[in-house]
Order: C-alpha cells, then sequence, then structure tokens
C-alpha cells in the first residue's frame, strides 16, 4: 500500500535539484519571516525595482559564468580563467570605445572574438596537449589578468558606450535586460544538450573518456566545444558587469567569480568528477548564493563575518548533494514507513 509514496519520495530524495531549491525557499522563507520589505516591488517608468530584482539582476554574471562552467565541469574539467576572460574582454571593449570609438556591434564582436581565442587556447592545451584542465586554465587565469593590466595601464578606464551601458543598465518589458540575455544563453544550451546529441556526447566523456572515444564520440572536439562556450559566456558576463558599474577596473574586474561559478555549480547537483550535469541546478545554486549574500547584507551582518554562515548552508547542501548521504536518508525514510505499516 505503501510503495508508491515510498517510491516517490526516493525519487524526490534522490533528485540533486531538491536541495538547492529547499535551501533557496528556506532563505526565501526566513526573509518572509523576518523582513517582509525583501518582497517588495516597484515599478519606475514602467520598470520593476525591488530587492528580489536586485538579487537576481546581481546573480546573473555568476549563472551565465556557471552555465557554461557546467558544461566544462561534466566532461571531467574545470575553467579557474573566467575571471580573466572578463577582465581581457573589459579592458578590450573599454580602450577600443575609449580610443577609437568602436560603437557597440563591433565591441561585441570583439568581445566574442577574444573569448572565442581563450577558448580555443583553453581547450587545445587540454584536449591536445593533454595538460591538465586545472593547469592549463590556471596559465590562462594569470596571463589574462596581465595582458588585461597591460592594455589599460591598470587604470580604471570609463565605459560610455549607451549599448554596453544599457547591456548593464537597461531594462526590456520592464525587467532588467540581463535577465532575457541569460534565459537566452540558458534556452541555447538547454537545447543544444537535451534536444541534440551534444548532451550525450559531455556526459559520455566525463564518465569515460577512453571508452567513449572508442564508441566513436570526438572527446576533444566536445571538450573544445565546451570551453569555447565557457569562454563565450564569461565574455557576456564582462560586458554586463562594466555595462553596470561604467567603467572597467582590469584588477578587480571577474575577480574571484571563477570560484562563485564552480559553487554555484557544485551546490546545483553536477559533480566534480564528470559526468550527470545539470544546467537548471547551477542557475538556482547561483541564486541561492546571491540570495545569501543579499540577505545577510539586509539583517547587518558585518562583512568579515557572512562569510562563515554563507559556507556553512554551501557545505550543507553540498553534503546533501552526496550520493552516500542521500542513500541514507532513502532508507531511513523507508524504513520508518515499514515500522509504521
Amino acid at each position: 500500500m505503501n510503495s508508491a509514496p515510498s517510491t516517490f519520495v526516493s525519487r524526490f530524495l534522490q533528485s540533486r535539484i531538491v536541495w538547492p531549491l529547499a535551501g533557496l525557499a528556506l532563505l526565501l522563507l526566513f526573509n518572509f519571516v523576518f523582513d517582509r520589505s525583501f518582497f517588495e516591488l516597484s515599478t519606475r517608468d514602467g520598470n520593476l525595482y525591488g530587492p528580489m530584482v536586485s538579487v537576481i539582476r546581481l546573480s546573473v554574471k555568476v549563472m551565465l559564468l556557471a552555465t557554461g562552467m557546467t558544461l566544462v565541469i561534466a566532461t571531467g574539467g574545470v575553467d579557474l580563467s573566467v575571471g580573466s576572460v572578463m577582465a581581457v574582454v573589459g579592458a578590450l571593449v573599454a580602450f577600443l570605445a575609449e580610443k577609437y570609438h568602436v560603437g557597440f556591434p563591433g565591441l561585441l564582436a570583439v568581445a566574442l572574438g577574444a573569448s572565442l581565442v581563450v577558448g580555443v587556447f583553453n581547450g587545445a592545451l587540454v584536449s591536445y596537449v593533454g595538460i591538465q584542465p586545472i593547469v592549463a586554465t590556471l596559465i590562462v587565469m594569470v596571463l589574462g589578468r596581465g595582458v588585461a593590466l597591460n592594455i589599460t595601464g591598470g587604470m580604471p578606464v570609463p565605459i560610455e558606450d549607451t549599448g554596453v551601458l544599457y547591456l548593464g543598465r537597461g531594462f526590456i518589458a520592464g525587467v532588467p535586460v540581463q535577465i532575457p540575455l541569460l534565459l537566452t544563453v540558458f534556452a541555447i544550451a538547454a537545447l543544444a544538450c537535451r534536444k541534440t546529441a551534444i548532451g550525450l556526447f559531455v556526459e559520455a566523456v566525463g564518465d569515460n573518456e577512453t571508452a567513449s572515444r572508442l564508441s566513436g564520440v570526438n572527446a576533444r572536439g566536445i571538450k573544445l566545444l565546451v570551453y569555447l562556450f565557457s569562454a563565450s559566456c564569461a565574455a557576456l558576463a564582462a560586458l554586463v558587469s562594466i555595462g553596470d558599474v561604467g567603467r572597467v577596473e582590469p584588477d578587480r574586474l571577474g575577480q574571484m567569480l571563477e570560484l562563485d561559478a564552480i559553487t554555484a555549480v557544485v551546490v546545483g547537483g553536477t559533480v566534480l568528477t564528470g559526468g550527470r550535469f545539470t544546467l537548471l541546478g547551477s542557475i538556482i545554486g547561483a541564486l541561492l548564493i546571491q540570495t545569501l549574500t543579499t540577505t545577510l547584507t539586509r539583517q547587518g551582518m558585518p562583512s568579515d563575518v557572512s562569510p562563515v554562515p554563507k559556507a556553512l548552508v554551501i557545505l550543507i547542501v553540498c553534503l546533501l548533494q552526496s550520493q552516500k548521504l542521500r542513500s541514507q536518508l532513502v532508507r531511513l525514510f523507508t524504513s520508518s514507513k515499514t515500522h509504521a505499516s
């Protein structure tokens, strides 16, 4: 009699997306009880404003990075260079806009072109040279930051291009333009991974690269593709970031965001060893991290103390993502239901 509910709960507890969703729901419940103003929405000139809108807007950069990072990690790799890619893209955009007055279409083309060059470099080092992903992308992480500093002379450069500023501050249909941009990138990635064979190939390479190659999968090409996509996501994140701030600071742009992206991916349920992945989980993970950060700030927690509860929440969610712990929870539930019956 209880087999159907038990099976449902077992699948529910085994789902990787449940735990970041549960953490996000608890945070929202906390704010509903202790900070009702967190949910306030207002309109100005037909555009939506409010704390929750700001949370989503601020998390878009990490969401974009996490979307690309998810596919990289699913192949068994990691991309530590995305923060530096943001810095290089920002420096190039600022330099060309300030010195040569290049318009937005040209700046967008340069940003994506530069990111593709970096993506090819990363992918080639990993796929064809055989360097460990953490080492290959660490090289670009250090090199890219130096290149960005040299382009700008190490000084902040203001951004005046209206297209870039619109990408960071503009609205479309009443919502921040970053949200439709994120949804577009996410939809492209999700459709490519779930409606074509790309997702299956990514998982196959991450599960067992040798077996996938012997089965006819172009493992090197798949790895090159995911590093290209990750770098492209970093370029878009850079445009959003500099458009929002209104200037490029090469020593700070994208700094440590690669770690936030990796954390979002892990919290979202994608394992670092590669294989099965969830793009939606990574988006929820990034939203969870930003919601937690905003909640702690609004509660008046000092910035030097806030990393502690933030780390604890992330640790708890990551533990709940453990296959062993989730299996124990399922056994505990099913055994309790058996005794009760």
